[in-house]
């Protein structure tokens, strides 16, 4: 399922648009899954790489206390972070050669020409994710708002909304767009026009709408059609 044009020309337009990273714009969802399939397995939390899709896009302690729960074998905040640590440090050695998605060049084209400033706003750490964000072939460092900045990251609203004071912008004047339905609750909890995205995605786009999906779309060039035609230079 994916949205039609008349959908989303009829959104309210941004004055930002804020990009999760991991599954929206570039493909290392299955990465993410796979790192942590290792690390919990070796944590002694053993689970199935079914239990872990639906989970990622969430905070990564977070993550490692569920499936700590799951197993019947509960762990306190210090080790969630040992293990989230340690599954970033291990995606970063598989993350080798990342991929962007889909419609990522095309939708930047259609943003800087509108002058509309974007961002990405990941719950990943900043330092692991340097693959990732070559792969988007951009000339200059893109701006990173990571899970350091807040104390609870995705899905609570709260690295969505400091990504919103940061480019000076009101976060209902922002759009985020995202691959999870922990993207999504974020972003509604944000107050945020939610944009799901499936083209890397481990969930469909039923899931997102039921977690509070505005709209979803296939891949992120089916957006440029939201803009309309650019404004023309003075």
């Amino acid at each position: 399922m994916a949205t039609d044009d008349d959908t989303l020309r009829s959104l309210p337009s941004p004055t930002a648009v804020l990009f999760d990273l991991d599954g929206t714009l570039v493909d290392t969802v299955e990465t993410r899954i796979e790192a942590w399939h290792r690390t919990l397995g070796e944590a002694g939390l053993p689970t199935t790489r079914d239990e872990i899709a639906p989970l990622i896009g969430i905070d990564g302690r977070r993550l490692a206390r569920e499936a700590a729960a799951a197993a019947g074998r509960p762990i306190d905040d210090a080790r969630a972070e040992e293990i989230d640590k340690q599954s970033g440090e291990l995606y970063e050695a598989l993350n080798t050669a990342p991929r962007s998605l889909p419609g990522f060049g095309a939708l930047v084209a259609a943003l800087d020409a509108r002058e509309i400033i974007w961002a990405i706003a990941t719950s990943s750490r900043k330092e692991q994710v340097a693959a990732s964000v070559e792969a988007l072939g951009l000339a200059v460092e893109p701006r990173i708002v990571d899970a350091s900045h807040v104390e609870h990251a995705k899905p609570a609203p709260d690295l969505l909304l400091e990504a919103a004071r940061q480019l000076g912008i009101e976060p209902a004047r922002c759009w985020y767009v995202g691959d999870s339905t922990w993207d999504m609750i974020a972003a509604v909890a944000a107050g945020m026009i939610a944009i799901g995205v499936t083209a890397g995605a481990a969930v469909g786009a039923e899931e997102l709408m039921n977690a509070g999906a505005h709209v979803t779309v296939e891949s992120l060039g089916d957006l440029v059609t939201a803009f309309g035609e650019p404004v023309p230079a003075r």
